[in-house]
């Protein structure tokens, strides 16, 4: 008789407790935003809670309805994210680049409660079957948008760096004349000091004397020579030397918009290559 009362009241016990842990309370309400959205909620992944038990049903669908229409608001406010052109891309850009440090956490919480809300007595009644549905789907765009976030910050770093190395292109070449030209260039010496490779597909190689050899994308190396030449200055000049010194420059030092990062000391001719009068450096 004992060891029935000793086993009765141990199951007492053990129903007691999943009552108890049945009947968790629920979580702290926790607030997020995310530009000028806000939504409030509660993390019952965190705290091993039950929302089908220790929710009000009315509370949980106002909590899941918050956060879906935070997910479409971000979707709706980051719809031409790609187009680096529109107008109000500066603002896409700052919700993209905020909501990929902080919105991940707060969709895995909603996806949890989600999944969570099938097992629930009241998923078939009220608004909890079209806020389920529409959650999920909120969830796989959003999940879609922010996969797009690292290629689309990528792309705005790659044209704001273009951008940065078309105002700065008349800099490096002074810099590149200071550095390798001498004070007193003599006309007919072939020191190369710069070459660039522009956008629309023209080369051009600069020399210390003034002189430039162009290439149009479609055609053959030309020399460009500097105005007022004297007659004297002209004999000196040789203009295949100066074609062959642009033929031996290396393309990859040639200063070019970044295809992907910025590049950095490019352009300019470079002291470990020494110059000759025929060839130049290269």
């Amino acid at each position: 008789m004992t060891a029935n009362i000793r086993r009765l009241v141990l199951a007492g016990l053990g129903t007691t407790a999943l009552s108890a842990c049945a009947t968790r309370p629920a979580p702290p309400v926790e607030h997020y935003s995310l530009g000028m959205s806000r939504a409030d909620y509660r993390n019952y992944k965190k705290a091993k809670a039950d929302p089908c038990a220790s929710s009000e049903p009315r509370w949980l669908a106002d909590e899941l309805t918050t956060v879906n229409g935070l997910m479409a608001r971000f979707l709706r406010e980051t719809e031409n994210i790609a187009n680096l052109e529109a107008p109000d891309h500066p603002r896409q850009l700052a919700m993209m680049r905020e909501a990929t440090e902080s919105l991940p956490a707060v969709m895995d919480v909603h996806r949890y409660t989600l999944n969570r809300l099938r097992e629930c007595g009241f998923r078939d009644t009220g608004a909890f079957p079209e806020i389920a549905r529409r959650g999920q789907e909120l969830l796989r765009e959003a999940d879609a948008r922010l996969d797009d976030g690292p290629k689309v910050l990528a792309a705005v770093a790659l044209k704001e760096a273009r951008k940065q190395w078309r105002e700065e292109m008349p800099e490096r070449e002074e810099s590149a004349r200071r550095t390798w030209c001498p004070p007193k260039p003599e006309i007919g010496q072939t020191d190369l000091y710069y070459a660039r490779h522009d956008v629309d597909g023209r080369k051009q190689w600069r020399f210390c004397d003034g002189h430039l050899v162009e290439q149009r994308p479609d055609g053959e190396p030309v020399l460009v020579q500097p105005d007022n030449l004297t007659w004297r200055m002209r004999r000196r000049i040789k203009p295949q030397s100066y074609l062959d010194a642009a033929r031996d420059y290396p393309l990859a030092e040639m200063d070019r918009q970044p295809d992907s990062v910025p590049g950095s000391g490019q352009g300019a001719a470079k002291k470990s290559k020494p110059s000759t009068d025929s060839n130049g450096p290269g």
